[in-house]
């Protein structure tokens, strides 16, 4: 029986029409993306725990999604608000530090300073450079950049409303996937099964691991070695150890670490003349510092089945190309890959073995 001939001019068309139709799709819903990426991730991964809440509420899915989304709201709006507060709470302190650093005079260099082998002259001729500048002739040379300063100050100030409403629509939008999760679910099980039959099916089950693997490892790590400076900081006495706390927690998050925070501290209760704290905020926070090395390596083995380094090589990565969220993006494309390439190599190492046995 002959075959009809293709239309390439139809085929053509209609592949560009589906490629208009998706473009046009994204653009619309742009404003939007950000926050549901990070809305998907943060439901897949805690999807388990929403299910326990619904256990123990009498299996009331309406209840367990009001919980969840009360931790949300407390998770990403409390601490946002809490920072606001301290900012307005300590503005004095803060214009008083300002004051303080403008009225600052070097004193005169100390006598060992020329002393130093290489580079103790071009020191003491610095520090005497430094020494000789007055308040004025700072201010002289900061006024031209006034206005660049100034502007600056407002467009943080819109991009803290900005990211409050972002947080506000990360929330609004997980709830609706806690309503409506196993559907969505199905939905993208059918999808992947229809693009790449049971290895489709596979990539979207390792993906959701890989996700839940990535959170429970970066999230509950974070929260130790936050948990661990905190009362460090706490117990030495250091001002503003909430705040602090606070942003070690999203240091951790975002994998740099806690020790921006730590080391200063530390540094600063030595330099108070205050030994015992010092050497018990050293402790937690070597603790703080290092214990992410043995924490989150079993924790993200627990979630997610998948070579270590992977897993890793996708969080640094991820990071650098798509900014926090790629904490959770980098580790999943890689875990689909990884899959998609080691059942390909499978099926030719069975054919390749079948050929041989014949």
């Amino acid at each position: 029986m002959q075959q009809a001939p293709r239309d390439l001019v139809r085929t053509t068309l209609g592949v560009l029409a589906i490629g208009g139709l998706i473009i046009a799709v994204f653009w619309v819903l742009r404003p939007f993306l950000a926050a549901t990426i990070w809305a998907t991730m943060i439901v897949v991964a805690t999807w388990p725990l929403m299910l326990w809440f619904e256990a123990r509420l009498w299996h009331r899915r309406y209840l367990a999604v009001g919980v969840m989304t009360l931790l949300l709201l407390l998770l990403f709006v409390t601490p946002l608000m809490f920072a606001i507060g301290t900012i307005v709470k300590h503005s004095t302190a803060i214009v008083d530090a300002a004051k303080a650093v403008i009225n600052f005079r070097m004193p005169a260099p100390p006598d060992w300073l020329p002393g130093i082998p290489f580079a103790g002259e071009l020191a003491q001729d610095a520090w005497l450079k430094l020494a000789d500048i007055r308040p004025q002739d700072l201010i002289s040379q900061v006024m031209p950049y006034a206005d660049d300063i100034a502007k600056w100050s407002v467009s943080q100030a819109g991009s803290l409303g900005v990211l409050f409403v972002q947080f506000l629509l990360i929330v609004a939008l997980s709830a609706l996937m806690y309503a409506g999760g196993e559907t969505a679910a199905r939905a993208v099980s059918r999808f992947g099964g229809r693009l790449a039959g049971n290895y489709g099916l596979t990539a979207v089950t390792l993906g959701g691991q890989a996700i839940r693997g990535v959170a429970l490892g970066v999230g509950i790590t974070a929260v130790i070695q936050a948990s661990l400076g905190g009362i460090g900081l706490a117990l030495a006495g250091v001002p503003l150890a909430g705040p602090l706390t606070a942003l070690m927690l999203m240091l951790c998050i975002a994998q740099i670490g806690p020790f921006l925070v730590m080391i200063p501290a530390i540094a600063w209760v030595f330099w108070s003349g205050e030994t015992f704290d010092g050497v018990v905020v050293l402790v937690f926070g070597t603790l703080a510092m290092t214990i992410d090395n043995f924490i989150r390596p079993v924790l993200i083995r627990r979630g997610a089945d998948l070579p270590l380094l992977l897993i890793f090589a996708g969080v640094i990565g991820g990071l650098l190309a798509f900014g926090l969220i790629g904490i959770f993006i980098g580790p999943v494309v890689l875990a689909v890959a990884y899959t998609l390439v080691d059942a390909w190599i499978s099926d030719a190492g069975a054919l390749g073995k079948a050929a041989d046995d014949a």
